[in-house]
């Protein structure tokens, strides 16, 4: 089965039933997922932010949260110092590029529905569309 580096955004907009949420879960079947360990610690401030901004949906976040926590993730290590420069190099966060160099790394498409990221990730590496 081929792979997919998933990162925080497309599974926040699956696990929140954002509206690109179903499209990305379309572009993930069939596909085993890797992400960053940082993903889970990610995840989980999403939800709490939305938990604190729509306090009445707190049992529906965390329905949605636990489902996707719920996914076949595959964890991998990033080499820090590498993702340090490619975050200096792509004017990116240290969070966003261990995504991108984890899918440089694998040969793999980076599925995200990150602006920032999406617009410095350059033409040789695949994004969500």
């Amino acid at each position: 089965m081929a792979a997919k580096v998933i990162d925080t955004s497309a599974l926040a907009a699956m696990a929140f039933a954002e509206p690109d949420g179903q499209r990305i879960a379309d572009q993930l079947e069939e596909h085993d997922l890797i992400a960053p360990h940082l993903l889970p610690f990610e995840l989980a401030n999403v939800c709490l932010t939305k938990i604190r901004r729509h306090p009445a949906k707190r049992e529906l976040l965390l329905a949605g949260y636990e489902l996707v926590c719920r996914l076949p993730l595959t964890f991998m290590a990033v080499n820090m110092k590498e993702v340090v420069t490619l975050a200096e190099d792509k004017k990116l966060t240290a969070y966003d590029a261990s995504f991108l160099w984890l899918a440089r790394q694998l040969h793999v498409e980076l599925v995200t529905l990150d602006k920032t990221l999406l617009s410095r990730i350059g033409k040789s590496t695949s994004h969500a569309r």
